[in-house]
C-alpha cells in the first residue's frame, strides 16, 4: 500500500468509526479517499458482512486480513454450497497456475497436437539481474517426456519441467487464451516461471494488489471444478492431472496439516515472497468432493501462512462434514 493510500484507509476508517456529519466538500474528499482504497483492496475490505451461519463466520474469522491479505474460496461441487472470503480480490497464484498450465498443454492431447510420450527439453534458467529485460534467460536442459514433466510440474512444482510445458504450448499468451475460452476471466499469467522466480519480490503482496500472474479464489475454484467435472477435458486427460494433484509431495504443512490421516485430497501449492497458497480438493468422508483455493500473504513468515492455510482448510472440512450430517439425516426421513 503506497502512503496516499494508506492515509486514505485510515481516514476512511476515522470517519466511519465517527460517524462525522459531511460537509459536501468533505464528503466529495471522502468518496476519493473511498476510491482510493477500493482501487487497492476492493470494496470486500471495508464492507459490513453478515454470514448466514457460524461455519461461514469461523472461516471468515481464520482469514481475518490483520495480518496480510487471505482470500478464501470453497465449493460443494455436490452440493453447490460455497463459501469465499475475499473471493473477487486477486491475489499472486505463484505455482498454482501449474494446474492452468497443465491442462492447457492436455487440451493440447485431446486435440492431437501432442502426445504424453512426446520428448521436451527442461527450461533451465540461466543466471541473470533482476529486472534485465522483460522475460528471463533459460537453456535447454534435460529430455523427459510430456507425461513426466506433468508428474515432475504437479507434484514436486518443477519449475524447469514447467517452463518446457509453457514453451510446448505457445506461452503465457496461449493459457490465457484457454482461459478466456473456459469462460475464465480473472486468473492470468503473464511471465513464465523462471522470469516470474528472477523478479520476486517487487511487490509486497500482503500490501499491494498485483493483478499479474494472478487469480482470484473464485476464479480459481471456478478453473478446479471445471477440471473436475470434465468440462474442458476428456476423461483420460482428467484423469493425468487429477491423479498428479492426488500425488502431490510438497505442502505437507498447508491443506493436508490438520485433516484425518485418510482425508483424500488433491491440491497443488503455491510459493513466493510473502505469500503462500494450497488449492484442490477435499474429499468429504461421504465421497462429496469440495474445490477449494486458500491464497495466504503477510502472517508473519512462511510457518504462520501454512499454519493458517491448515486451520482454513480444518474449518471447510469440518463446516462442509457437519453440512453431510444433515444431508444424512434428510434422506434418512
Amino acid at each position: 500500500m503506497n502512503i496516499f493510500t494508506r492515509r486514505a484507509a485510515n481516514s476512511l476508517a476515522l470517519v466511519l468509526a465517527c460517524g462525522a456529519s459531511l460537509s459536501p466538500a468533505a464528503a466529495g474528499d471522502l468518496d476519493a479517499i473511498q476510491s482510493a482504497f477500493d482501487t487497492t483492496f476492493g470494496t470486500e475490505q471495508r464492507a459490513p458482512r453478515n454470514y448466514g451461519s457460524p461455519f461461514e463466520a469461523q472461516v471468515a474469522a481464520l482469514a481475518n486480513a490483520q495480518g496480510g491479505r487471505i482470500g478464501v474460496a470453497a465449493l460443494d461441487l455436490s452440493t453447490g454450497r460455497s463459501v469465499a472470503v475475499l473471493g473477487n480480490q486477486p491475489f499472486p497464484m505463484a505455482s498454482t497456475s501449474k494446474v492452468a498450465i497443465v491442462a492447457t498443454f492436455l487440451e493440447g492431447v485431446d486435440q492431437g497436437r501432442f502426445r504424453l510420450e512426446d520428448q521436451y527439453p527442461l527450461m533451465i534458467p540461466v543466471p541473470s539481474r533482476k529486472f534485465d529485460g522483460p522475460v528471463a534467460p533459460v537453456r535447454a536442459g534435460g529430455m523427459y517426456s510430456a507425461l513426466n514433466l506433468i508428474e515432475m510440474t504437479i507434484t514436486r512444482s518443477d519449475n524447469n519441467a514447467t517452463d518446457a510445458l509453457l514453451a510446448v504450448v505457445g506461452g503465457p499468451q496461449a493459457v490465457n487464451r484457454w482461459l478466456r475460452k473456459s469462460g475464465l476471466n480473472d486468473l492470468h499469467i503473464d511471465r513464465d516461471i523462471a522470469t516470474l522466480v528472477r523478479d520476486d519480490g517487487a511487490v509486497d503482496p500482503a500490501r499491494t494488489v498485483d493483478t499479474r500472474d494472478a487469480a482470484t479464489p473464485l476464479a480459481m475454484v471456478r478453473l478446479l471444478s471445471g477440471i473436475y467435472r470434465g468440462e474442458w477435458l476428456s476423461a483420460s486427460s482428467r484423469a493425468v492431472l487429477m491423479g498428479a494433484m492426488e500425488r502431490c509431495l510438497t505442502g505437507k504443512r498447508r491443506m493436508r496439516a490438520l485433516l484425518p490421516e485418510d482425508a483424500r485430497v488433491a491440491h497443488k501449492t503455491g510459493t513466493l515472497y510473502n505469500t503462500s497458497s494450497d488449492v484442490g480438493f477435499i474429499h468429504m468422508p461421504d465421497g462429496r468432493p469440495i474445490a477449494v483455493a486458500i491464497y495466504v500473504t503477510g502472517q508473519g513468515g512462511k510457518p504462520n501462512r501454512d499454519a493458517r492455510i491448515a486451520a482454513i482448510a480444518r474449518a471447510l472440512y469440518d463446516g462442509y462434514g457437519a453440512d453431510g450430517m444433515g444431508l444424512r439425516r434428510t434422506a434418512a426421513r
